[in-house]
């Protein structure tokens, strides 16, 4: 498949991804049951990480089409972010593929180690890392596809409603809970954590991503946002620590109170001046707790200190937040305000014809005997199509059909149409071969 696969399965082998799942562990809500057991569930129908082939990535993103962008970093970090759906029959699966420059990983083989360190996270709480590529000069990461927005549009950019309290205290909860995970699994270190990292899934549930989880390059820089967000040991020596995650996570709290992407001299400074309630967003209409308020305003204060050693870690902020949930029966879509989100039910299989059946199989020979059977013979004529040209077409033609079918289905209407087109074409070549 790409240059790496080799390298890539001696180093993580089969016995590693077995053990994805057993890392699925720590800091849920207690409800009764083992949090290592309910991890591993919600995990359960995450795949395996694994290489991919390029073929299967531009088919699932047509092609890198720019209809099918989600995200762009900006010339200080040109990676680009498409959707995707893969075309295998039996994985019709959404993603997410991210895309570098060469530049960027020039060694195709870190670009796989590091790409498999992330993999191996497997966590509720994370749009989970499921594969790579690095054929030629492509660099690709794959990841669970979130279907609703980030953060940063649900805070900042809303349309219908603003985010409630209960739901902001929910983000803070679950990717404080995320970054405790990839402290515990030894990877402690997360690039330019802000409101853009964080996605919504299906159920309207907070992820962080796993992009942030690999630098945007090799040996490139790992914040790409405004310097006043940036935290004050990275400006002096420019190296990412654990200490650091934390402070962004503290601009992210002062995003959730705020409503606005606020500086943090500029927060700490009111928080300093008991002018507290200025800070709050104003769209919630006073419809927040003061005490819970107060509660992460501290905390935020706390994650904002100018020296990481003065900073918590990421087990104080689960201890601090979890407290503070007080909806927890209330679905997340709910409280996003968004349809509840419900597979499309299968198209139903109609029984094929034997010559279909045949075809689907690709078995020549029992093509070849119904025809034989039916009496077909092929036209007279010094251009006839033979018999294996016309086996060929047939195979084109179903394949065509059946990618519309699918297309039509995912109301891709653009695709369908093409395929549709391109099935009539080999229809009339198969009758008209001469013109």
């Amino acid at each position: 498949m790409g240059c790496c696969g080799s390298s890539l399965h001696r180093r993580f082998g089969s016995k590693s991804r077995s053990n994805h799942l057993s890392h699925a562990q720590n800091n849920f809500p207690s409800n009764g049951s083992d949090p290592a057991a309910a991890a591993a569930a919600a995990t359960a129908g995450v795949p395996s990480f694994s290489e991919f082939s390029l073929a299967d990535l531009r088919a699932a993103t047509n092609n890198f089409s720019s209809d099918y962008i989600v995200s762009e970093s900006g010339e200080k970090a040109p990676n680009v972010v498409y959707k995707g759906r893969l075309q295998n029959q039996n994985n019709r699966r959404w993603i997410a593929v991210k895309k570098f420059t060469k530049l960027a990983w020039p060694d195709p083989k870190q670009f796989a180690e590091e790409a498999s360190g992330v993999g191996k996270l497997r966590h509720k709480r994370l749009a989970n890392l499921i594969g790579y590529c690095c054929e030629g000069d492509e660099r690709l990461l794959v990841a669970e596809y979130m279907p609703n927005d980030t953060l940063a549009k649900h805070l900042f950019h809303w349309e219908n409603q603003t985010i409630e309290w209960a739901m902001r205290l929910r983000v803070a909860l679950y990717i404080a809970e995320a970054l405790d995970y990839c402290s515990s699994q030894e990877r402690p270190l997360y690039h330019d954590l802000n409101a853009y990292r964080v996605l919504f899934d299906e159920g309207g549930d907070p992820r962080l991503s796993c992009f942030g989880l690999m630098k945007n390059s090799r040996d490139g820089k790992s914040y790409s946002t405004n310097l006043a967000y940036t935290p004050p040991e990275y400006l002096r020596n420019g190296r990412v620590t654990a200490e650091s995650v934390i402070f962004s996570f503290g601009t992210v709290l002062l995003d959730l109170l705020s409503g606005k992407h606020i500086p943090p001299s500029h927060a700490l400074d009111m928080i300093r001046g008991k002018n507290i309630l200025l800070l709050m967003d104003s769209h919630l209409e006073g419809n927040f707790s003061t005490e819970e308020a107060t509660v992460v305003f501290d905390l935020a204060s706390r994650c904002l200190q100018y020296e990481p050693r003065d900073r918590p870690n990421t087990q104080d902020l689960v201890a601090t937040l979890a407290p503070l949930q007080n909806k927890p029966d209330v679905p997340s879509y709910v409280m996003l305000g968004i349809p509840k989100h419900e597979e499309a039910p299968p198209t139903p299989q109609h029984p094929l014809t034997p010559m279909g059946d045949a075809c689907a199989r690709m078995d020549l020979t029992a093509i070849h005997q119904i025809l034989v059977m039916t009496h077909y013979k092929d036209d007279e004529g010094t251009n006839e199509l033979s018999f294996q040209e016309w086996t060929q077409q047939m195979r084109d033609m179903l394949e065509a059909r059946k990618r519309g079918d699918l297309a039509f289905r995912d109301r891709d209407f653009k695709t369908a149409i093409d395929c549709y087109s391109q099935d009539r074409s080999l229809l009339f070549w198969l009758h008209y071969p001469n013109k």
